[in-house]
Parts: structure tokens; sequence; C-alpha cells
């Protein structure tokens, strides 16, 4: 095992560690679920509630809004309270965001999904300077694990959306509420850590959070972190919904975003290993966008005929992207401080391009109607990301 040797000798150092590694797992099952269950009962909760495709997207869009509005204030709480502590508090408000969401009250709907996003946002931010402070020689494995567990439990909450729903008598409550057990599973996993470690006294990051925007390199990573969440969230968001229209079945549909995510697992597992030992990230930015330009074009032209591929292919490059933006918070700066600062920059201003995704891409089909023109925007994406993922591939750090 990998992280042996920073726990060689000492086995109460290694059940910390142990200890610490399954908190992170618990915490990354968290931070996709509550959103990638909403995409396959998109079309009940529009019904339930009557609401048009803007306001549907609202429902996904809301936490990349919270994302992007609270995302920079993270790493300062975190610097007053510890990290442990913030996490904590955030598991609870997503459960409480989580039961509250699924009331049959129009605007709980949306309160919960704010409140769901404010959670999501803390761990967001603060698992890569967790992971940089507590594996420091081993990011990259760690990064892994911490991606699979979080595209996991998100392709399990795509895929069994609707079972679920079912299964409970609930419908689309059912399905998105569930996730609040596996937020107090979380909970109890995560406290007594929090009872145990004593708090620890953070490098303030308030001069290395001012000096991000001034970085070239911290906007590249910003920009391709923004373009690869916006990608992934218009999938999850409306590829359920498109293949509906295309004469696909509920369940059917609701399967086919969860490969997306299971494309992913390898990819997340693997890809940061790879990223961390490679100085320039180059040819593995190129490689993500081809593979997500042939899903996507494999969509516009033969529609639900190759969508198993299509959605692969997707996932992976998706998988790749994501791997790559949370190794830049990492490989881009020389502390657990910095990596924070560079975390809450890159998902503020990140997810506030990501945020616009989902609402854009249903404003357009509800102007042309046609799907096809909506997988134009995100060919645009992918031009764009490409583009900022070369710079921020670079061996360089974000200067103090």
């Amino acid at each position: 095992m990998e992280l042996e040797d920073q726990t060689q000798g000492n086995p109460k150092k290694s059940i910390e560690m142990l200890l610490m590694a399954l908190g992170i797992i618990f915490i990354a099952t968290n931070l996709r679920a509550p959103i990638t269950s909403v995409g396959p009962v998109i079309n009940e909760i529009t019904a339930y509630f009557n609401l048009s495709n803007i306001q549907a997207g609202l429902i996904t869009t809301i936490p990349l809004m919270s994302f992007a509005l609270l995302s920079g204030f993270a790493p300062g709480i975190s610097n007053k309270i510890g990290m442990e502590k913030l996490l904590l508090f955030s598991l609870i408000l997503l459960t409480s965001g989580l039961l509250i969401r699924i009331t049959g009250q129009v605007y709980f709907l949306f309160i919960g999904a704010a409140m769901v996003g404010a959670a999501i946002t803390v761990g967001n931010v603060i698992m890569p300077a967790v992971i940089k402070k507590e594996f420091p020689n081993h990011t990259g494995i760690m990064t892994g694990i911490y991606a699979v567990s979080m595209n996991l439990t998100s392709a399990m909450a795509a895929g069994f959306s609707i079972a679920i729903g079912t299964a409970t008598g609930w419908g689309w409550k059912g399905s998105i509420g569930v996730w609040a057990i596996v937020a107090v599973l979380s909970l109890l996993v995560w406290f007594p850590q929090v009872l145990k470690r004593k708090r620890q006294v953070e490098t303030p990051v308030k001069a290395s959070f001012k000096s991000m925007f001034k970085s070239r390199l911290a906007w590249n990573v910003t920009i391709f972190m923004g373009l690869q969440s916006l990608l992934f969230y218009c999938i999850a968001a409306w590829l359920p919904a498109v293949l509906q229209d295309w004469g696909m079945s509920k369940e059917d549909a609701g399967w086919v975003l969860s490969y997306v995510q299971l494309a992913q697992l390898p990819i997340t597992f693997v890809g940061p290993v790879i990223v961390s030992r490679m100085k320039n990230q180059g040819i593995l930015v190129w490689i993500t966008g081809l593979l997500m330009l042939a899903g996507i074009l494999l969509i516009i032209i033969f529609k639900s005929e190759f969508i198993i591929l299509a959605t692969i292919l997707i996932g992976v490059a998706g998988g790749l992207a994501f791997g790559l933006a949370m190794m830049f918070f990492v490989l881009r700066t020389k502390n657990p401080a910095m990596a924070a600062s560079l975390s809450g920059m890159a998902q503020s201003f990140g997810y506030l391009i990501a945020a616009a995704g989902p609402p854009a891409f249903g404003l357009i089909y509800d102007f042309t109607g046609n799907w096809i023109y909506s997988f134009y925007l995100l060919i645009i994406g992918v031009a764009v990301l490409i583009y900022s993922g070369l710079n921020a591939s670079k061996n360089k750090f974000v200067e103090q």
C-alpha cells in the first residue's frame, strides 16, 4: 500500500490515517449524488410544480450558484475554526437541506437546493487542502480515492433514482430525499474524528487568496475548473430529459447518465496518480478535450443510436478533467493554505461559469425547439477547456 511509508512503525499513526481516509471517502459520497439524483426525475419535478425548463434548470443551478458565491469564504472560515469542524457543520447543513428540499413546497425546493449547495461547497473547497495536508507524499492516490468515492455514489444516484422513488412509493421525493440517510451516516463517521483531533492552527490565507487574482495561472486553473463543471452539470441536468424526448424510457435514460458516472471511475482513480507524476499535463488536456468532443458529436449526429459509446467517451473525458482540476490545486501551489486559496478561487468563479450552463442549455431549447442547438454550447465549452487547460498544465506555481 502506497500509504505505508507515511505510517510505518507507528500503529497509532496508521489508525489515525486510515480513519482520516475513511472520513474523506464518506464526505466525498455527498458531494455529487444530491445533485445527480435530480436529473432522472427532473420531468416529474417539473410536472409536480408546473415549472418551465428554465425554472427546472435552476434546481441544479442554485447549488452551483452556492458554489460560486460561497467558495471564496471557505478557506477563511476553515482557518478560524479548523477544517474538521467546518466539514462537520457542512454535513449538518446538508442533511437539513436534503430534507427541506422534499417538503413539497416550491420555495422550499429552491431553499433546500441552496442549503445543499452551501454544504457541498465546503467539501469541494476544503478537501484538496485536507489531502495535501494529511497525505503530502501521496496526493495523487488520495485524490483518486476521493474522486472515485464521489463519482461512484454519483453514478448510483443517477442510475437508481427512478427505482428508489418507485420502491419508497414517494416518487421524486424518495429519489432525491434518500441521500439524507447517507449524509447522516457520513456525519456519524466524521464526528468522532472531530472530537479526537485538536484544532490545528492553519497558515493564514487572506493575503495569498488576494494574490490569486493577479495570477494568470490561477485564472487558467479557474476557467478549466469552471468549464469541466459546466460540461458535467449540463449533461447531468439535461441528458436524461433529452433522451426521454427522443423516445427513451425514464429508467433507461436514468441509467444512461449512470454510464457517464461509471465510465469516470477507472480514470478518476488512475488519472490523478498519472497527473501527479507528470511535470506538464498538456497531453492529458488534449486527450480530455478530444474524447469529450467525440462524445458530444456522436449525440449530435446520431442522437440515441450510439448513446452508450457517447456517454462512455464523455465519462472518461469528464473523469480525467475532474482529476486534472483537483490536482492543479495541489500541483500549482506550495502549501495547503495556498491549495485552499486556489481551490476557493477556482471553485468560486469556476462554478459561476458552470452555473450558467444548465439554464442556458434549457433556454436554447426553449427558443429553438431542438436539443441539438443546445449541444453546440458544449462544443464551445470544450474548445475553451482545451485552451485554458494547456495553460494550467505548465510546470509552474501560483506565487504568493
